[in-house]
């Protein structure tokens, strides 16, 4: 890949610990719908390539791609605009310690060169204990929502249902209003660094607002899969502690009123729930209900003798119901009976959680 993106004049990538997909799906919204013709590499499958996760133009000087830090694979690849979302710990079978992550971080963003563009979150404690040792890049974009004085900043933040509104104050412009069909504060980091890296590969900015207005997200980020007993469904990719909390953050404001927030998990790798327990235990206090499904091996074995069982106990002692709910199949047959209408339930993991939709009677609309 990093070999084949030499050939574009304009190489954006996107990374972080989370939203790279949902980023990368914003950004690629907008450029198609600018009437540019990107080639487009995404980690999930996105409505705007119809349903795919990767898309070759076929007159561009584009390409848009995730960058994923996982065993350092995106140091292959050659952005001259690079956007880093966050930086966290996670891949712990990898990264042993924070500064070895925000190395690999630095020597990413490096990797624009001098002429190249590095757009950060201002608000990411560790974006800024990274790149407090500046890379020795020529220009450094922000965003923020809490620090007025970055280069793309929201105001008057509001959630509309299924959409996040916000005014975008671009320095140096008057301020644009945004609205995008996603959920969640973290969706606005999203929008700002894809109106940003669009911004930086010369998108005009009624360009950018027309397209994000059409914004419908991507593939098992917070989609919704249909009802079950009266209760809408929904489906999400979370794997770690910070996604988790997020998704059921922004989820919450879909709960009608009355209802409850239930949520099934699928544990992903023993090295990451055993490596992040504590922060993971903590991570499920916005639903009312959990059902934790028996951990996903993934490439790995059992070396720490962790367990959902043990999860569900850790969760129980922060104040949230949580039962270890064992495979998918008993999971399957376990919720029916939990939900009823007005709830919301929200399955989420990285391994093969996905295929519990198989086994439930979802009413698709």
């Amino acid at each position: 890949m990093g070999y084949l993106m030499h050939g574009y004049r304009q190489r954006i990538g996107i990374a972080g610990m989370h939203g790279k997909s949902t980023c990368t799906a914003m950004c690629a919204e907008i450029l198609l719908r600018c009437g540019s013709d990107p080639t487009v590499l995404s980690g999930a499958e996105l409505p705007s390539l119809g349903g795919s996760a990767c898309r070759v133009g076929e007159k561009t000087d584009t390409v848009l791609f995730e960058a994923c830090e996982y065993m350092d694979s995106f140091l292959s690849f050659c952005p001259n605009i690079a956007v880093v979302l966050n930086i966290g710990m996670d891949h712990v079978d990898y990264f042993h310690s924070m500064e070895q992550i925000r190395e690999s971080f630095r020597r990413y963003a490096e990797s624009v060169g001098r002429d190249g563009i590095l757009i950060r979150n201002l608000d990411d404690p560790e974006c800024c204990l990274t790149f407090a040792r500046m890379p020795d890049i020529a220009n450094v974009k922000t965003f923020s929502t809490v620090d007025s004085s970055a280069d793309f900043f929201a105001s008057e933040i509001r959630a509309d249902h299924a959409q996040i509104c916000f005014q975008l104050h671009e320095r140096g412009m008057e301020p644009y209003p945004i609205k995008v069909g996603a959920v969640g504060r973290h969706n606005v980091y999203n929008a700002l660094a894809a109106v940003a890296a669009a911004r930086a590969a010369g998108v005009p900015p009624e360009a950018v607002t027309r397209a994000l207005a059409m914004f419908r997200g991507a593939s098992r980020r917070t989609e919704y899969r249909g009802t079950l007993n009266g209760c809408a469904v929904y489906d999400d990719y979370a794997h770690h502690p910070d996604e988790i909390r997020a998704t059921l953050a922004g989820v919450r404001s879909l709960v009608p009123r009355g209802g409850r927030l239930i949520c099934v998990y699928q544990p992903h790798t023993y090295s990451r729930t055993a490596g992040l327990f504590d922060a993971f235990s903590r991570a499920f206090e916005d639903a009312d209900a959990v059902l934790l499904v028996n951990i996903y091996a993934a490439r790995e074995r059992n070396e720490s003798g962790v367990t959902s069982e043990m999860l569900a106990k850790a969760v129980r002692k922060t104040g949230t119901n949580a039962i270890s709910s064992g495979s998918l199949d008993r999971t399957a047959a376990m919720i029916p009976a939990c939900v009823k209408p007005n709830d919301l339930l929200l399955v989420m993991g990285a391994g093969d959680i996905e295929t519990l939709f198989d086994r439930l009677p979802i009413h698709k609309l």
